[in-house]
Parts: structure tokens; C-alpha cells; sequence
């Protein structure tokens, strides 16, 4: 009676056999962004990005809730007015950090930035983006989303 019970046992068949159900790709993308924190508003903006473009979420920093788009094949990262993505802080070099775009694929570039650019707490001078890696550039957080439609077609690739 005692086995029934225990939320621990793994689920057996009839003959014995493990019955344990396994989850996609696409659940676990999904599964990411709810894992995230994000808001309803969020999550369908994700969701409706199109194939080749990607989301930055500002997570902590002094705009926290912003949304940034990457749709070019380069967008800039700065304290500098005419920056694509400007992030008006100290900690934040005039020419921060590049986003760049290899066809659905990201990478973030550091432009030689006093305080670095970071990818999932770890200084880089570039990295590919995975779908919800957290970026630092100067105080700001933010979370990177890639299309579900680039997730969707890597998965059944």
C-alpha cells in the first residue's frame, strides 16, 4: 500500500515495463519562457516574433520590463544617443556590445567596453545566444528569446 502511494516510484506497466512519457522540444521551449517569469504581454510577443529575429527582455537595471527587437543584421548596444538598443547608464560604454545576426542564430560582441559584456554571468568578448541566456551590459540584465518558429525548426532539424 505504502509503494501506491510513494510519489517517488517510477510508473511500471502491467509487464513491467517503464511507462515514463517523455516531452518535446516544443514543450520545453515553452516551459522556458514560463520558467522565466514572463508575463502574459511577453509571452505573446515572443511567440509572435518571426523567423530570424529575436527578443531582449530587460530583466534588472534602471528600465526594467523593456523590450528590445533584434531584427537587423547588426544592432548596437550603448550609452551613446544613436545606439540601436540605448542603455542610458554610467556603468554602460558609449559603444558597448553588438548583437549580431547569422542567419537565425545570434551572437553578442563586447567593442572593447570598460565593464564587459556578459553572457550567463561569464565576461566575454563574444558568444552565441541560446534562448533565455541572460546578457549583462554595465547594471543592466537582460533575457534573450529567441523566435519559436528558429526553436521549432532547430528542433526538428
Amino acid at each position: 500500500m505504502a509503494e501506491q502511494n510513494n510519489p517517488n516510484r517510477e510508473a511500471r506497466s502491467a509487464s513491467g515495463e517503464d511507462t515514463t512519457a517523455g516531452f518535446g522540444e516544443d514543450f520545453a521551449a515553452a516551459m522556458n519562457v514560463q520558467a522565466a517569469g514572463v508575463s502574459p504581454e511577453e509571452r505573446e510577443a515572443i511567440n509572435a516574433l518571426p523567423s530570424g529575429s529575436a527578443l531582449l527582455i530587460v530583466r534588472r537595471g534602471p528600465n526594467t520590463g523593456a523590450r528590445f527587437l533584434l531584427d537587423a543584421d547588426v544592432t548596437t548596444a550603448g550609452r551613446h544617443p544613436d545606439a540601436d538598443i540605448f542603455l542610458d547608464d554610467v556603468t554602460v560604454s558609449r559603444r558597448h556590445a553588438e548583437f549580431i545576426r547569422h542567419g537565425t542564430a545570434f551572437e553578442v560582441k563586447d567593442l572593447g567596453s570598460l565593464n564587459g559584456t556578459y553572457f550567463d554571468g561569464v565576461r566575454v568578448e563574444s558568444a552565441i545566444l541560446t534562448d533565455g541566456a541572460e546578457v549583462q551590459v554595465g547594471k543592466f540584465r537582460l533575457t534573450f528569446y529567441a523566435a519559436r518558429l528558429d526553436l521549432d525548426a532547430s528542433a526538428s532539424a
